[in-house]
């Protein structure tokens, strides 16, 4: 399989339900034309290179939704790619959970401006589990994503 293949995306979400209606046919080209493959045991894996953290990541599911989502927030909405985070630690007490995607406040980086959750369409919970950590950070709206629904 080679990334040219015009199913690569679809071969990748094949078993999830995810959908990419939220991204246009130029973003999901774009991602489809940044993957490469790395040979693991006898088969042939496909792998991006993550436009915030510039290394190599697998490119599974909900990765596929990320990379796009991440794209869009840079490209459509204007942020810097310095003000996004991957994997943004949220602090709950004693425990520390991780939102998908956070655009740091412009005056204050340390805090979220905007967080985006990337959830599977099988799992129930996103909303809440935005709420949740909404609630926790005393702000940073942002959507909820499957693909499909903001």
């Amino acid at each position: 399989m080679t990334a040219d293949q015009p199913d690569i995306i679809q071969t990748i979400l094949k078993d999830s339900r995810y959908r990419l209606d939220l991204f246009t046919d130029a973003e999901v080209g774009a991602l489809r034309r940044r993957i490469e493959f790395r040979e693991s045991r006898g088969r042939q894996i496909p792998y991006i290179q993550c436009l915030v953290r510039e290394e190599a990541i697998q490119l599974k599911p909900e990765e596929v939704v990320r990379q796009l989502y991440a794209a869009q927030l840079m490209g459509r909405y204007g942020y810097p790619k310095d003000r996004l985070v991957m994997e943004f630690p949220v602090n709950f007490g004693l425990e520390t959970k991780r939102a998908d995607i956070a655009v740091r406040d412009k005056d204050r980086p340390e805090y979220p401006y905007l967080i985006v959750e990337c959830k599977s369409p099988r799992l129930s919970g996103g909303k809440a589990q935005l709420r949740s950590r909404r609630t926790e950070m005393r702000r940073a709206p942002g959507p909820v994503e499957d693909g499909t629904v903001r």
